[in-house]
């Protein structure tokens, strides 16, 4: 019923490195099981992530001002109304939840995330993203109740500059929606009609397929299962975690965050042995009363090409063709990562 299809090819030509020499250079598309869209698996190594300047960004010349550090968050970031929010923000600890003044959709917060305005990978603990997740969730689950015309609730993490973060101040950002996005869509779409097609949650199916083969299955944390995706969404390849039974925001319990932060900080592990400074992430749900469109969170590893010109990782193939391109083999990727989900890693 799921079907991995990849097209090897390879290119043909003189290569200059190697006196001229005739060099064929393999390449291959590969075809997504659920919605058809291809994506580029090419030049493997040819991208490795770059060194941030972590430091410099807490400098006076380079921080600039923002609204997020303590001195300033209280006023100069929004509030809600109070039939939305009560007292306008929400907080829990360090977790700090806002408008965004800059909103993408009628209900968008921002979770401030840290007190500190640059932390690195490794100053995200259990307690931070726990929090950050919690505040932002039980936001979801209120605009619910008190807006269900908005059927889709996503979460989404810009980390770090290569990301297309505008503030280095760690923040996630919530929001309730008509109108999630085309790559939400076509997967839900593709996904209920899996479902009408052969009886079956599409998403539970790819958990039991990528476990038997055994090519791109990292490991569980819970109930959440972690892959490499066949089709990678990002250069530097992508890991995708699947809540086979977990369908809207209302189902997604306290518990299922704390699996959730549970295998974020295994990936966040080996992102640091691997020299990952920055990312974007997303979390979705489909809307209420069905069961064939699982909870599923996508991380991506973004980088500079250099930090001399400060090149983007993205180019004419995603920004123009829709077309994702990724240096990394996502076979090798998930035999990384999951030694970072075995019992006894650190």
């Amino acid at each position: 019923m799921i079907t991995f299809t990849s097209i090897p090819s390879e290119s043909i030509f003189l290569d200059p490195r190697k006196g001229f020499e005739q060099t064929r250079e393999q390449f291959e598309v590969r075809i997504d099981p659920l919605t058809n869209r291809t994506g580029h698996v090419s030049h493997l190594g040819a991208i490795t992530p770059q060194q941030l300047p972590l430091e410099l960004y807490n400098t006076p010349g380079v921080k600039g001002f923002c609204p997020f550090c303590i001195p300033y968050r209280e006023k100069k970031t929004p509030k809600f109304l109070r039939d939305v929010l009560p007292k306008g923000r929400s907080i829990r600890n360090e977790a700090f939840l806002i408008p965004n003044l800059f909103p993408y959709d009628i209900y968008n917060a921002i979770v401030v995330m840290t007190d500190e305005h640059v932390a690195p990978l490794e100053h995200f603990n259990e307690k931070r993203l726990y929090d950050a997740l919690f505040v932002g969730i039980e936001f979801l689950k209120r605009i619910r109740s008190i807006d269900p015309r908005l059927p889709y609730h996503i979460m989404a993490w810009n980390y770090m500059p290569p990301s297309g973060g505008g503030l280095v101040h760690p923040h996630q950002q919530f929001f309730a929606t008509e109108h999630p996005g085309n790559q939400f869509m076509d997967e839900l779409r593709a996904s209920e009609q899996f479902l009408k097609t052969h009886g079956l949650n599409y998403w539970s199916e790819l958990v039991m397929e990528e476990k038997r083969r055994g090519d791109r299955f990292i490991g569980h944390a819970g109930e959440g299962t972690w892959l490499a995706s066949f089709v990678p969404l990002g250069v530097l390849g992508d890991i995708t975690c699947i809540f086979p039974d977990v369908f809207s925001i209302n189902d997604f319990s306290d518990r299922h965050i704390r699996d959730l932060v549970t295998g974020l900080l295994n990936v966040f592990r080996y992102y640091r042995t691997h020299d990952i400074f920055s990312f974007n992430s997303s979390l979705f749900f489909g809307p209420e009363d069905q069961g064939y469109f699982s909870c599923h969170l996508r991380i991506i590893p973004r980088t500079f090409l250099n930090t001399r010109d400060n090149a983007s990782d993205f180019n004419f193939f995603q920004t123009l063709l829709s077309e994702p391109v990724s240096v990394v083999s996502p076979e090798k990727l998930s035999e990384e990562v999951s030694s970072f989900f075995s019992e006894d890693s650190p």
